[in-house]
């Protein structure tokens, strides 16, 4: 009797059918390999061993049992502690692999590598994770770095990466994410359309807007329910004296009573979310605390920006009641508000999560321990890769679904099928890396020699960004009785 398959393939591998498509992943695999400038056999090896893997990545050993990984499990390690990656040339060939798009919508998002009991590791900070919790809050020593993906008005999970950035802890979050969006700027093509970035509550939206002035971008970042914002004061009176007034009337988000009649309003009916209001009030500024100027004495700048209030009918989960979304959009001179573009722009924000969850719990972006920083970023470059490999095969890719999975057509497999499906992709495209040569035995430690302890690195702690209020001393017996 026939043991019955775990494994069913929906139909013939459909790279034969998609010439260019497989010529425009060779050509990434190729340029991958160009851009390690040393140890590029193995890297490349590592990640088609990455790609192969059926499961989720356990360990860096386990990666090194697979078939496509040809070397031994020595150079893994090797790849990552002393190979190199051109940071710069591996971002010029993730952003010539973006998919065409208009309107470009690009997310930034900052995601933490959590290295708590690391003290041998140097630059690690303290930063937010939702999950796992120190002293009873939510925080965890690692490294951060901050994503830039491309998203997609399309109802799946895909997403483009373009550039991720290890944080140091004494880092800007908004100041850094406005020079990686100058860098990305300047590699995309001009003459293209205007490119939105789309931020969350962690953002101020303000610095933002102030440090991309010039940029030519639209900045869409979400606000919490507790902000407060300003109009501009009215006209002052002839012959008025004093200081004049910065701020006018009071938007609250929380008092409806503070709200004037919006300047633009749109309803529509979506498949997903039900009905959605969008109500916007342009001309408003929040108060700013973070400028350059501060604590020079000089006047605050004032960011003007337009407030949106997003409401829907229902959530696509429907476990609990939709909540009021209100977001900050800044835009160039003389761009016009789209606000059915701006509010499903940021419901698109969400697959970066959703990339970026892909990418620890399948990839094992996290799963590695190493001991520098240096090597956690070569191991998230080629991360980047890896996923943007399965993105250009997912045309190519056959479906080797489960017995109780659905059939999919190629074009909309997710990225953990289409990953299921590229060992038998490696067949047709090839590697660019060399074959292994014999190296014989390894020599091992000369003898009698020892490594000393390792240095100890505790976790920098960023300062606070307000310097703390002076307590007020008590008077005296003696001046009391004065």
């Amino acid at each position: 009797m026939a043991v019955p398959l775990s494994v069913h393939p929906s139909g013939p591998p459909a790279h034969p059918a998609h010439a260019a498509a497989l010529a425009r992943l060779q050509a990434f695999r190729a340029g991958l390999h160009a851009c390690c400038i040393r140890r590029a056999d193995a890297l490349v090896d590592l990640a088609d061993a990455l790609l192969s893997a059926p499961g989720p990545v356990a360990s860096l050993a386990h990666l090194s049992l697979e078939p496509a990984h040809r070397r031994g499990w020595g150079s893994t390690y090797a790849a990552l502690a002393h190979g190199r990656i051109d940071a710069e040339w591996l971002r010029d060939l993730l952003v010539s692999s973006l998919p065409p798009a208009d309107p470009l919508v690009f997310a930034v998002d900052v995601s933490t590598w959590p290295r708590c009991d690391a003290e041998c590791s140097p630059q690690r900070g303290y930063y937010y994770h939702p999950s796992r919790h120190s002293a009873g809050q939510p925080i965890i020593a690692g490294w951060a770095f901050q994503w830039i993906c491309q998203l997609g008005f399309a109802r799946d999970s895909w997403t483009a990466p373009v550039d991720a950035a290890r944080l140091h802890p004494l880092d800007d979050t908004d100041q850094h994410a406005a020079r990686q969006i100058r860098a990305l700027l300047a590699r995309l093509p001009a003459g293209g359309p205007v490119p939105w970035f789309v931020f969350d509550a962690g953002y101020d939206s303000a610095q933002l807007t102030l440090d991309l002035a010039d940029a030519g971008v639209v900045v869409l970042v979400r606000l919490r329910s507790d902000r407060c914002f300003y109009f501009d004061p009215p006209p002052r009176p002839p012959r008025a004296t004093g200081r004049p007034r910065r701020h006018g009337a009071k938007f609250a988000f929380a008092d409806p009573t503070t709200w004037p009649i919006p300047t633009a309003t749109l309803v529509r009916h979506d498949d997903q979310y039900g009905t959605v209001t969008v109500h916007a009030w342009a001309g408003l500024h929040p108060k700013q605390h973070r400028h350059p100027g501060h604590g020079s004495g000089r006047p605050r700048p004032i960011v003007r920006g337009t407030v949106l209030r997003v409401r829907v009918e229902r959530i696509p989960a429907r476990t609990r009641p939709p909540k009021v979304l209100w977001l900050w959009w800044a835009g160039p001179t003389g761009y016009t508000l789209d606000l059915e573009l701006a509010w499903r722009a940021y419901t698109r924000r969400f697959d970066c999560e959703h990339t970026l969850r892909f990418c620890k719990q399948t990839l094992g972006w996290t799963t590695p321990r190493p001991r520098h920083p240096a090597q956690a970023e070569r191991w998230t470059w080629l991360v980047l890769a890896c996923y943007t490999q399965l993105r250009l095969a997912r045309q190519l890719a056959d479906d080797q679904r489960l017995a109780w999975e659905r059939p999919r057509p190629p074009g909309q497999l997710s990225p953990y099928r289409v990953r299921r499906g590229f060992s038998r992709l490696l067949c047709a495209l090839g590697s660019p890396a060399a074959a292994p040569k014999p190296a014989g035995r390894s020599p091992g430690r000369p003898k009698g020699r020892r490594s000393g302890p390792a240095l100890r690195h505790p976790a920098v702690k960023k300062p606070a960004t307000k310097p703390p209020k002076k307590a007020r001393k008590k008077p005296t017996r003696a001046a009391t009785a004065a």
